[in-house]
């Protein structure tokens, strides 16, 4: 496929606003502002975040299609796959600190489920996170850290940490099994990481 693309769709500025009101919200809540962090944890919660992330990883996505790549690899059996596994602890902080929680391929800021399960405990009425996607916080649902194979490991991809980026859950799920040139996207390792003072909001599980 030609005219490769680093994203399947360019983020939209509310994501990054989101960011900020979710920066502030953990910064007022290890002040003691909890009122404050509630405020800004649910205006962080915009539809047209979601909109976005349906967009992408949505049925029928507009902006996701593929194309069979001459001399691809197979869809394996799973007998012949590479087990798959999460990354250990020792793993994933390294990637943490390689990726600088950004999405490797559209560069928004990402929030581990960890983080977000600690917020939701603390402000159960602000961070909504039901079963059904439409429960879900906008802001966190997109914003959602995975560990994705560049080569997908039913595509013969390994576990190695070369083979491992940082995404965002619609990155990741828009993608699925297909290897990136099916999808017309660029490798994401032949750019350096986005790097700014986005933390993942990590300071809030110290």
């Amino acid at each position: 496929m030609s005219d490769l693309r680093p994203c399947f769709r360019e983020p939209i500025p509310e994501i990054a606003i989101a960011a900020q009101y979710l920066d502030a919200a953990v910064t007022a809540h290890l002040k003691g502002e909890h009122e404050q962090a509630a405020t800004l944890i649910k205006r962080a919660d915009m539809p047209v975040i979601r909109d976005w992330t349906e967009s992408i990883w949505g049925k029928n996505s507009p902006y996701v299609s593929s194309g069979r790549i001459s001399g691809a690899a197979p869809v394996l059996t799973k007998e012949q796959r590479v087990a798959a596994r999460m990354p250990n602890a020792l793993e994933k902080k390294h990637l943490h600190e390689r990726d600088a929680f950004h999405c490797r391929f559209c560069g928004i800021p990402v929030i581990r489920k960890e983080v977000r399960a600690k917020l939701a405990i603390l402000y159960p009425e602000s961070l909504k996170w039901g079963r059904k996607s439409t429960e879900q916080h906008a802001a966190f649902q997109a914003m959602w850290l995975q560990y994705d194979h560049v080569i997908p490991y039913a595509r013969g991809g390994n576990n190695d940490l070369d083979n491992l980026v940082i995404t965002c859950a619609p990155c990741n799920f828009g993608r699925m099994n297909f290897l990136i040139e099916e999808v017309g996207l660029l490798d994401p390792r032949t750019r350096e990481p986005l790097r700014s003072s986005w933390d993942g909001l990590e300071r809030l599980m110290t």
